[in-house]
């Protein structure tokens, strides 16, 4: 049992019985180090956040945006009383099932999974953890992945029903609800611990502020010029982020932005636009987390809060910033024509390599991966590509494609 009493027993099992290889650590403490020592968290350094990780040396990877958001997440869930290595690990594993090429290799596996139950990052984060990363085997000698707490496992996961609930959101395939029912021991009505808040907010507040700030860097985002265009963020922050929204608070977010001490009227690479900008996103982040945590302590009173005990509250202005912030980055980058024929090249090799992968028989998949092919129905076979496929770092795809068909 984790030592204070703001977890129990049944917080800290794990799904096999697999007692400390040596005392000291608190039971999250030894998830923390499982998924920091996963291939799967390696892989995500070389998996693309918003630009290509080749492209230059300054962009964002999918390994060093889970750690920034494990970062706010240590700091924001240790402030409101929750254990830090728990929201942590939550935090690192968030996004472990994320493909090459971004959301963008998402959408083109979710079309090729049609025929297997479909394919959504959160589903597969579960599923790696609980049954693909090998570290832990059951007493029937199959894989129960790195085999987490129940908390910890709860607080990775984001949308917490099946694709039967949501097509496009959900966060397990159904051929994986039986550890997802052990995790959720009876927790009803959708909900979501306070750890998976914390995370799910920490991610949207590291990638909200740094997506701008790699932009920035960048030049796809000039600064001076964000004020020409904010029809276009509103209406996108409205479709994508909060269908709610009213321009005239959405305005009142930019003006508040813009008149922050930090916000950087130019940039033009210097040593002090850089101090500058970071101090920025330093700024940012202090302000949206900071935020939250004064709103749930006015909510939720003074004590420790974890697990179910309390919700996340989020303040509305904060809230409307972030979805500001994210809509620069889609606007600039993610609807660029530039960007769309990227999108369009990257999703042709994911579906040519699920091709190639079928028809080669299991021949060319990861060993641990082509065990289960020959026994596999063809509906199965399909999952094993995807789960291959969704492993893959960015530069493996076209590397892998190219020795199918070459034979």
């Amino acid at each position: 049992m984790v030592s204070d009493g703001r977890y129990s027993d049944s917080d800290s099992a794990r799904y096999v019985d697999e007692p400390a290889k040596r005392p000291g650590r608190t039971e999250f403490a030894r998830d923390r180090a499982r998924i920091i020592h996963s291939s799967a968290l390696r892989r995500l350094a070389a998996k693309t956040q918003v630009a290509q990780p080749w492209a230059n040396d300054f962009p964002r990877t999918r390994l060093s945006h889970s750690l920034e958001c494990a970062q706010v997440g240590r700091e924001l869930g240790g402030a409101l009383g929750a254990d830090p290595d728990l929201v942590e690990s939550a935090c690192l594993a968030h996004d472990l099932g994320h493909p090459p090429f971004g959301h963008n290799g998402e959408a083109a596996l979710a079309e090729i999974a049609r025929e297997c139950g479909g394919f959504e990052g959160n589903a597969q984060s579960f599923r790696i953890l609980t049954r693909l990363e090998p570290k832990t085997l059951d007493d029937e000698g199959s894989s129960a992945g790195l085999n987490l707490t129940r908390a910890v496992l709860d607080g990775a996961i984001k949308y917490p029903w099946s694709a039967s609930k949501n097509l496009e959101k959900f966060g397990v395939y159904d051929d994986d609800n039986e550890i997802f029912a052990w995790v959720k021991n009876g927790v009803t009505a959708e909900r979501t611990p306070i750890e998976a808040q914390i995370m799910d907010w920490s991610d949207d507040v590291a990638y909200s502020v740094h997506d701008f700030e790699d932009s920035i860097h960048s030049g796809q985002i000039i600064v001076e010029k964000l004020g020409e265009d904010l029809h276009y963020f509103y209406a996108i922050a409205k479709d994508d982020y909060l269908s709610d929204l009213v321009e005239s608070e959405f305005e009142s977010a930019f003006i508040r932005l813009q008149d922050l001490s930090c916000w950087p009227a130019k940039f033009d690479g210097s040593h002090n636009a850089l101090a500058r900008l970071k101090d920025l996103t330093s700024q940012l982040i202090g302000r949206f987390a900071q935020g939250a945590e004064r709103a749930t302590r006015d909510r939720f009173g003074s004590g420790p809060l974890s697990r179910y005990s309390a919700d996340l509250i989020v303040p509305r202005e904060e809230r409307v910033e972030v979805a500001l912030l994210k809509s620069f980055a889609a606007h600039y980058i993610f609807r660029s024509e530039q960007s769309q024929e990227r999108y369009f090249h990257e999703r042709a090799l994911i579906h040519r390599l699920a091709d190639g992968l079928l028809i080669s028989g299991g021949r060319l998949l990861e060993r641990n991966l082509a065990t289960y092919w020959q026994a596999g129905t063809e509906e199965q076979r399909l999952r094993i590509v995807v789960d291959q496929i969704a492993s893959l770092t960015d530069p493996a795809v076209p590397l892998l494609l190219a020795r199918i068909e070459q034979g």
